[in-house]
């Protein structure tokens, strides 16, 4: 096992933190790019007392509002515009998993002359990968995405309907401001996603990673176990802090890069939801809780070991060896009761999708990221049969 493990990311995590926020920001600059998503964390509160402790600091505020679900490079191009306009030395991303992406293209943007189109890794040739941005500082108001500590973003095209990637060490916040406190108003399907996405970050490279990750599985397991205890009790009561306050720890740790140091592979069920979700506007989230049991069952058909683990560990299933794949399959369907207990879609006919288009989901995927033969990186590879199979296996 050979890895490298570098998070340069400050975190500052705990009820009532918010205040902080400006002292935090004024240590990187004067005047800030604030960027927000619709109007909730207006209509909540969050957004006047974030920008009431900017200005105590002595922070100038200028407002970039209305990023998308699913941020679009439209938005992104008016951030970086507004910065460039308003000379700010600081971007703050005060929202969800959509809002953190969005401002650390924005920030990387900022200080590059060419299209933030070229920035995103979509299947071209001469993708520009930055090497400077803003400093940012992240303010998750929702646990999900994990985006608050990590370098990567996804970004949507509305105009060629693509979504993909970019990840690179420029893009890692200074600070991640993380009051739990923030996401007591979060409705319940949006929490349920939440618990969703953070667990499928997980699932991904616990699946295809190499194998022989006893101490990664265990932390992986940790994170599971703690999302499917916790995450129905913030559920059931929003305001319950103690389950708010371990879930948004959970959904950190699940892609800040820990967990899956010397464990991770492909990730193949986001990258076919990012193809899904450009094609029909979808939350994220749902999208993985429809297309992750469905590729579960495939994988395990090849190689049964590790989700017979899954099975054990996290279900308390007992197997009768590694190769039990009615254990396995009985762990996946615990799981997807799992998904649906919480309120989330486990198939594409709950959103109301067809299969007309699932070939041309299989061929975009392909198109954007391949493993050079054709294949979908993942354990095993999947060819463009095998996604086609999954996702008529989640209609």
């Amino acid at each position: 096992m050979q890895f490298e493990y570098s998070n340069p990311t400050r975190v500052v995590f705990g009820a009532g933190t918010l205040p902080r926020l400006g002292e935090i920001v004024r240590q990187y600059g004067s005047r800030a790019l604030l960027v927000i998503g619709g109007g909730s964390v207006k209509r909540s509160g969050i957004f006047d007392k974030a920008v009431q402790s900017l200005k105590d600091a002595g922070v100038a505020v200028i407002l970039c509002d209305g990023i998308e679900p699913n941020p679009r490079i439209s938005s992104v191009r008016r951030g970086a515009a507004l910065a460039r306009e308003n000379k700010c030395d600081v971007v703050v991303a005060l929202g969800g998993g959509s809002v953190m992406d969005a401002s650390k293209v924005i920030a990387a943007a900022a200080l590059y002359d060419g299209d933030p189109w070229g920035m995103i890794y979509h299947g071209q040739p001469n993708v520009h990968i930055p090497t400077e941005a803003l400093p940012l500082i992240t303010v998750p108001t929702l646990a999900a995405t994990g985006s608050e500590m990590n370098c990567g973003a996804v970004i949507s095209n509305s105009e060629t309907t693509e979504k993909s990637f970019m990840s690179t060490a420029c893009l890692y916040p200074k600070v991640a401001l993380m009051d739990p406190e923030l996401t007591i108003s979060v409705p319940q399907n949006q929490t349920a996603f939440g618990v969703c996405d953070l667990i499928t970050h997980v699932t991904e490279a616990y699946f295809n990673g190499p194998g022989n990750t006893p101490l990664q599985d265990r932390f992986a397991e940790g994170v599971i176990l703690t999302a499917m205890e916790y995450g129905p009790k913030a559920i059931d009561n929003g305001e319950d802090l103690d389950a708010r306050s371990h879930i948004q720890w959970a959904a950190t740790v699940a892609l800040n890069g820990w967990v899956s140091s010397g464990a991770s592979g492909g990730y193949p069920v986001h990258m076919i939801e990012h193809t899904v979700s450009a094609y029909h506007d979808i939350t994220h989230a749902a999208g993985l809780a429809i297309i992750n049991p469905a590729w579960m069952r495939f994988a395990a058909r090849t190689n049964p070991a590790k989700f017979v683990q899954f099975a054990e560990r996290i279900f308390g299933l007992k197997s009768k060896g590694s190769d039990d794949l009615d254990c396995a399959l009985a762990g996946i369907d615990r799981f997807e009761q799992f998904l649906k207990s919480i309120g989330c879609p486990t198939r594409f006919s709950d959103l109301g999708i067809d299969g007309s288009l699932i070939e041309t989901y299989a061929k975009e995927t392909l198109r954007i990221i391949n493993d050079g033969n054709g294949k979908l990186p993942a354990r095993p590879a999947m060819s463009e049969a095998d996604i086609v199979g999954v996702l008529k296996a989640a209609l």
